[in-house]
């Protein structure tokens, strides 16, 4: 299981939201680019980075940020936030990304996310952010009309090979992961399942590999220093 430490961007800097409330923001980094190598140092390989801005707007607001990240480090990164059209697409795999993130645009407007899939394959993934049985869109404001196990049957159907999927009440909350709800879906769908929300300790990361989760992303723990980043990274490669 990949271990991918969480960088939010909003205005150049690395911060953190409250369950996806932009007036619940704390500001961890004024330079990303320091806290991207100190998890690299840590012998990370993989690395989540969400626009905060983009996910709002649909626009690249942070992109010359994520390209300095993806052209000074080895690290896998992928990258979400607002990404609603294939220009946008073109623009982050162009500027080094590994792998791009279809939220909203995933939920209102599937032409574009097949036409994204067929064009790029498996440096396409979705998100399914996870809120009242639903799916959460435009910066979790709002959330979709169909239930989130329909939405995953359908991008399944796609050819969607990873969905990120977010338990939003777990997100930033310190009070662990919802591993049952992970080991349900990656028992359910042969798409890999990276987890994100709630991740907070190293039973979690254990939790998360034994439930058969492709991947986890931890955010706020690492901030808080309630998680040893390279001992989650050797936990999740089965080697503690």
């Amino acid at each position: 299981m990949k271990i991918f430490p969480a960088i939010d961007l909003f205005g150049g800097q690395a911060v953190r939201l409250f369950q996806g409330d932009y007036e619940k923001m704390t500001v961890y980094d004024p330079e990303p680019l320091h806290t991207v190598e100190r998890f690299e140092a840590a012998g990370a390989t993989c690395l989540h980075v969400v626009d905060l801005e983009g996910a709002k707007t649909g626009e690249t607001t942070n992109l010359a940020t994520i390209e300095a990240i993806a052209k000074q480090t080895g690290m896998f990164v992928q990258v979400g936030g607002g990404i609603r059209t294939m220009d946008t697409v073109r623009r982050y795999l162009e500027a080094g990304a590994s792998r791009v993130i279809l939220g909203t645009a995933a939920v209102t407007d599937p032409d574009f996310t097949a036409a994204a899939v067929k064009q790029y394959g498996e440096k396409i993934a979705v998100g399914a952010d996870l809120k009242n049985g639903k799916i959460a869109i435009k910066g979790w404001l709002e959330t979709s009309a169909e239930s989130w196990d329909v939405f995953l049957g359908r991008m399944q159907d796609l050819g969607v090979q990873t969905v990120i999927c977010t338990d939003i009440s777990k997100d930033g909350a310190m009070g662990g992961t919802n591993h049952k709800l992970y080991a349900a879906l990656s028992a359910r769908y042969h798409m890999d399942i990276i987890a994100s929300g709630g991740v907070t300790s190293l039973e979690d990361v254990e939790a998360l590999r034994r439930a058969g989760a492709a991947g986890a992303i931890i955010g706020r723990a690492l901030y808080a220093g309630t998680i040893d980043l390279a001992q989650a990274v050797r936990l999740g490669e089965g080697t503690p």
